[in-house]
């Protein structure tokens, strides 16, 4: 199942749907759960049955992008690219995500969020691989995931703040200044944050 079909893309769509679909999730300090600390994640589908993001800011420190070619059995190239593997959240780590720019559409099936572009399936590293892939990508590995109602409650606790997403932040700067980044384009000082502004 795709993960469009599994958060519900299609359908009836709730009023935060168009708020928070394609916009940068941003965790506050002492939000509580480690794995989300000083992360930036891109919401690729958000409805009233759930939301899904990927995070674009903490880098993979076991796996390269050689190495899960190699896995995958898709040959190097030397017109391969190297992609830097992301740490993408805390669930199915297994499974990996492309978020992409959109002069890249898989043949097979690509999310389309807020002008870029989510692929899931092989096709995308094969034509990476082949140098024939996007022109802007993050591999990520595993995704943040929130059921029904719990990233509004975690957003109302003050666990995260949320802007409007750039190409700067998600592809361009490196992985340790994308937070600050994301900060800085709501014109908020990471240093006037509090400890304990959230609780999520």
């Amino acid at each position: 199942m795709s993960v469009a079909a599994r958060w519900g893309c299609g359908g009836r769509k709730a009023w935060y749907l168009v708020e928070l679909n394609g916009k940068l999730l941003i965790a506050m300090p002492g939000m509580g759960d480690p794995r989300f600390e000083h992360s930036v994640i891109f919401l690729c589908a958000h409805s009233d049955e759930g939301a899904m993001g990927l995070i674009v800011n903490k880098p993979s420190k076991d796996v390269d992008f050689t190495e899960i070619l190699q896995q995958l059995s898709i040959e190097i190239t030397p017109r391969s690219k190297t992609l830097s593997v992301h740490f993408g959240g805390p669930v199915e780590m297994a499974r990996g995500f492309v978020l992409h720019s959109l002069d890249y559409t898989s043949s097979i099936q690509t999310l389309k969020v807020a002008g870029y572009g989510m692929t899931a399936t092989l096709d995308v590293l094969e034509d990476i691989a082949k140098g024939e892939g996007p022109e802007q990508s993050v591999l990520a590995l595993g995704y943040a995931g929130w059921g029904p109602g719990q990233l509004e409650a975690e957003i109302a606790q003050n666990g995260w703040l949320t802007c409007d997403v750039s190409r700067e932040v998600v592809f361009e700067l490196p992985d340790a200044e994308k937070w600050t980044a994301a900060l800085a384009s709501l014109g908020v000082d990471p240093l006037s944050l509090s400890a304990t502004a959230g609780r999520a």
